[in-house]
């Protein structure tokens, strides 16, 4: 084997290495998630909604009101900016929603919360400093949805399509709470 074929090899073994030792110690990729990633989809004839987003634990935390503070914008969920995605126009409590891909925002309060979509993609759900990196110049639409509390604890913040007695629902639940965006 000639000399050049040796040291390329021996270059990219050290840049695997590296690589490898990177993954293992810096971004721990093979540790399991704090916050898991989660996609949830409802199909029904040619309406196909998705939702991708992670889904952080309460751990004996107090979660409303401390960990997501009341009256300030919350990335629902943790890590990446949770995205909706509906592939024909909707009617978001008599609102009209056109076809597309959406972040989702929320304001948590006591009674009711505010639901947002926004057409902007954003590549983190919070910057530097952890704030929300929502831009409320791109709401698509924001409504108003009363809050309801849970008789049992939801340890895992949960988003789902629930479409039960024939009225489509995007829910959102965790801790002792939830709230239902009605969809059309």
């Amino acid at each position: 084997m000639n000399t050049f074929l040796k040291r390329v090899l021996i270059l990219l073994s050290i840049i695997a290495l590296g690589l490898f030792l990177y993954s293992v110690f810096v971004e721990n990729i093979f540790a399991p998630r704090l916050s898991p990633k989660d996609t949830v989809e409802f199909k029904l004839n040619d309406l196909k909604l998705e939702v991708f987003y992670n889904r952080p634990f309460k751990k004996g935390r107090e979660i409303f009101g401390a960990l997501v503070p009341h009256d300030q914008v919350w990335r629902t969920g943790a890590n990446e900016a949770t995205t909706f995605e509906t592939n024909k126009v909707l009617e978001v409590k008599g609102v009209p929603l056109a076809a597309g891909k959406y972040t989702l925002w929320t304001v948590p309060r006591d009674s009711v919360w505010t639901v947002m979509f926004n057409t902007k993609q954003y590549s983190w759900g919070v910057n530097a400093e952890m704030k929300p990196m929502w831009d409320p110049n791109f709401d698509a639409l924001t409504i108003e949805v009363p809050l309801q509390k849970l008789q049992n604890t939801v340890e895992q913040f949960t988003i789902a399509f629930d479409n039960s007695t024939d009225n489509l629902f995007l829910t959102m639940a965790w801790d002792d709470v939830k709230v239902s965006v009605p969809l059309k």
